[in-house]
């Protein structure tokens, strides 16, 4: 998943949420240096890519991408998932999306002093542009799968997944909408996470 299921999956906790968030950024023993729900957060990160990356649902959509964009077909679901996960926000939570993405941004500028310094630039540009809030737009997500394509070490192709996504949208919805609820039931077998939505 990426940052706004990551973010939505944390529960009410603050620092789950900021480990959560920057779960990509921190690699191996690195976890070792910050504060223990920190490193909840960090460890929930895993476990939701574990748990993503092997969910047959979750296969099946990057199967329809796989030929195309290979690798990168996983990241491609992942963003899409979070467009779903965006466009259809108010089944998923009592909060309006604008009010929750600036509260996460809110707790990420608070703990900023701890934030991986590659977080710290992304950051300011994901703010600035209010990347979250602009998922649930297909230009949003092909915006975002642009800047990715200009910052992977070989030619992805991504730029062009947002055409994939206009033309199988109905069955990458129903994908999303069959698998996410059992991420959410993953998620909620943490005793760490405070449910709030």
């Amino acid at each position: 998943m990426n940052f706004l299921a990551h973010a939505y999956l944390s529960g009410s906790d603050p620092e789950i949420l900021v480990g959560n968030f920057i779960g990509d950024f921190v690699k191996g023993k690195q976890i070792d240096k910050f504060a223990e729900k920190i490193q909840h957060g960090i460890r929930l990160h895993r476990e939701i890519d574990f748990f993503t990356d092997t969910h047959k649902i979750h296969l099946k959509s990057q199967y329809k991408l796989k030929a195309t964009y290979r690798h990168y077909s996983g990241v491609i679901v992942d963003m899409f998932y979070d467009h779903f996960l965006a466009a259809d926000w108010s089944k998923y939570s009592t909060k309006d999306l604008l009010t929750f993405t600036y509260e996460v941004y809110n707790t990420l500028k608070n703990h900023h002093h701890i934030l991986p310094a590659r977080v710290k630039e992304m950051l300011t540009y994901m703010v600035s542009s209010n990347w979250l809030y602009h998922y649930s737009k297909v230009e949003g997500i092909h915006r975002a799968l642009s800047g990715m394509s200009h910052r992977t070490k070989f030619k992805s192709g991504m730029e062009n997944a947002s055409e994939d996504l206009k033309k199988n949208y109905s069955e990458f919805q129903l994908e999303f909408k069959q698998f996410f609820p059992e991420l959410i039931s993953f998620t909620q077998t943490f005793d760490f996470i405070k449910q709030t939505h």
